[in-house]
């Protein structure tokens, strides 16, 4: 596309890695680049002499019809040449993944612990990390997803034990009192009524059967969270038990012992934390010689850098942040690089309905499940709107403000752009291939601005993945959709001498539209 194919020209003609930036200002040109301020030390000349020096070499180019330089920088100005060539080769080949760069990266996200469905803060983590999976591969990155099971340790019994009680007081009517820490909520209920189906009600009659519970529960609640995922087009290529990787312990513990990671005080273990940035060192193994959760933690990441990935990614939830610095101590006291490993944080969600906090499930006790919110505005309202707005930033919106059908409701207005094009293309009785074939006399200059937004969406997506930021590609929608929709009412189309002209850039616009909601998990509506 064309930052490519103009970065790739300048990176041959001036013989090094050229930085190419969009001037805020559109009268300075399509493209500006600092070159001249990179070069400048090494050549010890004035980087506004070297500019003009640079723009010489540069105004011998095909490509561009101006080369001007303003304090240093250089701005470029296209032909109209390279806009026409954009657009064919747009719709001619679409945005096609782009060949694999060799980088294998495992992305870790959601994680929730299986002893209830989904809520709405864990939706939020799961969609960004789906879109960083995504767009990461569209870009060549070979990207595997995992979903770590916390499926050992105090929480799994604390299930077990609240089905139990809720079996005692639901099954055989018995009275009970809850614990102020147990798992409460209608759907407890329900997964005690289904144990004393398959079991039988005596199951509740001793605590023996805590264990059974537990794995019977947590089976449950796993494929509900596996089922609320894919409501929302997320699946996993992975799924790794925290309990299977118990067995490692004593090897994994010799290890941080051997490199001098683990040290023995007040009955416990304690990790050296504190050598690597954490405020204290932590305890992994109790005076009772219980693992603490951080050791389920260490032997994960363990099982994680032994299989060999160039990077890997965490995704966890913004309360998670005190344990950056212990995981990636724990990580270097077992020989591995704790660089390789990055953390994405994901702040929490605050919902609001009609301009009231959005009421809380009463099947899930305490907080909004996320399968509530998919139900009551769908999917892809859901998908963009955590998306809109950086993950570790705090988030707040009302439900009700997604049903509006004008331009305060971005993606009714995203949709609306690409549904407007495809009415457009209908009422013309025009083939696809018909339009793609036109000829092309001559470009405004809001039509070259279609074109190039349009041809952007590589560029745009690379940011977005290098910055971690999926915003990049909602603001990139907004801007696409609100150019189409300035273009639309100030022409008219249809019936025009330059009908197939017009309805050519607009399936230009079409294309990317819909590529980049597709890169979001966002289905591009036709019709409205």
């Amino acid at each position: 596309m064309l930052y490519s194919k103009v970065k790739a020209r300048l990176d041959e003609v001036l013989g090094c890695d050229v930085v190419l930036e969009r001037p805020k200002n559109k009268d300075f040109g399509h493209f500006a680049t600092p070159v001249a301020f990179v070069l400048a030390k090494a050549e010890r000349k004035n980087p506004k002499i070297l500019s003009e020096e640079i723009a010489e070499k540069l105004r011998a180019i095909e490509l561009f019809s101006e080369v001007n330089t303003l304090n240093g920088y250089i701005n470029l100005t296209l032909r109209q040449k390279v806009f026409l060539q954009a657009l064919e080769d747009l719709l001619c080949n679409g945005f096609k993944p782009q060949e694999k760069n060799g980088e294998k990266i495992l992305l870790e996200y959601v994680s929730a612990n299986p002893t209830g469905p989904l809520h709405i803060g864990h939706a939020r983590g799961a969609v960004y990390g789906d879109a960083l999976y995504r767009i990461g591969n569209f870009l060549g990155y070979e990207i595997e997803s995992e979903y770590y099971i916390n499926d050992a340790g105090a929480q799994i019994s604390m299930l077990g034990l609240s089905i139990l009680l809720a079996g005692r007081e639901s099954v055989l009517n018995q009275e009970v009192v809850y614990p102020e820490q147990y798992y409460r909520g209608d759907y407890i209920i329900e997964l005690a009524k289904l144990a004393s189906q398959k079991f039988g009600k005596e199951i509740f009659e001793s605590e023996e059967s805590i264990p059974m519970l537990s794995e019977f529960g947590k089976d449950l609640m796993l494929e509900e969270i596996k089922n609320n995922l894919a409501s929302v087009g997320i699946k996993f290529d992975h799924f790794v038990s925290e309990k299977s990787l118990y067995s490692r312990w004593d090897s994994v513990l010799n290890r941080l012992q051997e490199n001098g990671g683990i040290y023995e005080g007040e009955g416990k273990m304690w990790l050296r934390s504190s050598e690597y940035g954490d405020e204290k060192d932590r305890v992994v193994v109790r005076e009772s010689g219980e693992p603490t959760y951080l050791a389920g933690d260490i032997i994960y990441h363990e099982d994680k850098f032994k299989r060999g990935y160039d990077h890997y990614i965490n995704i966890w939830g913004a309360d998670h942040h005190g344990y950056i610095a212990r995981v990636k101590a724990s990580i270097e006291f077992l020989g591995f690089d704790s660089k390789k490993l990055e953390i994405l944080l994901s702040q929490m969600v605050k919902l609001l309905k009609n301009g009231s906090p959005y009421k809380m499930s009463k099947r899930a006790g305490n907080f909004i499940l996320m399968q509530d919110v998919v139900e009551d505005i769908g999917s892809d309202a859901l998908r963009f709107v955590f998306l809109s707005k950086k993950a570790d930033t705090s988030l707040e919106f009302d439900v009700n403000d997604l049903s509006k059908e004008d331009s305060s409701n971005p993606i009714f207005y995203i949709n609306y752009a690409n549904a407007r094009i495809c009415t457009l293309i209908e009422k013309s009785q025009k083939t696809i291939e018909e339009i793609k074939s036109a000829k092309i006399e001559g470009l405004s200059a809001e039509e070259e601005g279609l074109v190039f937004l349009s041809s952007q969406l590589p560029q745009v997506l690379s940011s977005a993945f290098i910055e971690r930021s999926p915003l990049k590609v909602c603001d990139y929608l907004k801007s696409l959709a609100s150019a189409l929709h300035t273009f639309y009412n100030a022409q008219k189309i249809l019936g025009e001498p330059k009908e197939e002209q017009k309805l050519k850039i607009l399936l230009g616009v079409s294309i990317a539209l819909e590529s980049a909601l597709s890169l979001l998990g966002i289905q591009a509506k036709k019709k409205m």
